[in-house]
């Protein structure tokens, strides 16, 4: 179980929180222009475009590298299965994790992985506060977090998944995540040419025929071996491509606020990005699931108990700004 904070933590988390109201306040009247509305970034928020007819093929079991286990196709992509390749790499997982419970209570552990890491289209959980994922799962409830994208299924699904769990499967599966150590996930690579991509369940995958284009403003975040990512492999991560020379930049806006387009990211999630009290993490997770995080600030689609403080911090930043915060952000040590 978590260990509660002392009533002196709390008072000076609380006061850290004021304090951090007034800078934004007074970063939000330094200019009465907001960034200019943009696009949804395709490569965020990718969407879920119908799979075509699964091929007619053997149906038996599929296998990972390194692990007794195996699962039919059915299986994984079952809602309510999780692989569980490695058992012995984590906790025992709670039945809501492992199992769920039907009708709409879809297993944690599918989408978020049994060890929390998570994938492009969804979240990565592991490590992240008890209390931070409760108060999450209460905002998807009451209607406080949702997508800018209305057709972001991982969204949509939580939307529905919070209406149906209990209080105590909120708790359950908070406790286990958050006692979960985030692993190195993401490599992160600076390039000015791309591996062309096409859309795949929610993320990119590279195209076939292969090919490269620019890379433009985008983060390309795509898995380093599809094959084991589609059998839900907790081990095989993922490359997110970035702009050359956006490393750097990224670094001068999170740690030194890019004078005066934002704050720096350190005030509130810690020197080394790992998070602060029930502020979370940021270091070493998806630059796609945290750019989509930004823009759902910006547009208002996420309005939590803290949305004002993000919304102050984030209102001023543009796409180029994103991926630039985003990427170096993957790039740092979970």
């Amino acid at each position: 179980m978590p260990t509660m904070p002392s009533s002196s933590m709390r008072r000076g988390y609380i006061a850290l929180v004021v304090i951090l109201l007034m800078a934004v306040a007074a970063l939000a009247q330094q200019t009465d222009t907001a960034a200019p509305a943009q696009k949804l970034p395709i490569w965020a928020y990718p969407g879920f475009p119908p799979s075509p007819p699964a091929a007619a093929g053997p149906k038996g079991a599929e296998h990972v590298p390194g692990s007794t286990a195996s699962y039919t196709a059915a299986q994984i992509g079952d809602l309510f299965v999780v692989p569980d390749w490695f058992p012995k790499a984590h906790p025992p997982m709670p039945e809501v994790v492992s199992n769920g419970r039907k009708p709409g209570v879809f297993a944690c552990g599918h989408c978020h992985l049994p060890n929390g890491q998570g994938r492009p289209e969804n979240e990565s959980v592991a490590g992240l506060p008890t209390a931070y994922i409760v108060q999450q799962m209460a905002d998807f409830k009451n209607g406080l977090r949702k997508s800018s994208d209305p057709g972001m299924l991982s969204v949509t699904n939580m939307v529905l998944l919070s209406k149906s769990v209990t209080g105590d499967d909120v708790k359950a599966a908070a406790d286990y995540f958050s006692s979960i150590k985030l692993k190195p996930w993401i490599r992160v690579i600076e390039v000015e040419n791309v591996p062309r991509t096409r859309i795949a369940g929610g993320m990119l995958v590279l195209a076939d025929g292969g090919g490269t284009e620019p890379i433009g403003e985008r983060v390309i975040e795509v898995p380093e071996n599809l094959e084991r990512t589609e059998l839900r492999d907790p081990t095989s991560g993922f490359i997110a491509y970035v702009p050359k020379g956006s490393l750097e930049k990224g670094k001068l806006l999170v740690t030194a606020g890019g004078n005066g387009t934002t704050m720096q990211c350190t005030m509130c999630h810690g020197q080394n990005l790992q998070g602060m009290g029930n502020v979370p993490s940021i270091a070493g997770r998806s630059p796609s699931q945290m750019t989509r995080q930004i823009i759902d600030f910006q547009t208002g689609a996420r309005n939590g108990s803290l949305a004002p403080l993000m919304k102050g911090v984030v209102t001023k930043l543009t796409i180029e700004d994103i991926v630039a915060i985003t990427g170096y952000l993957a790039s740092q040590a979970p």
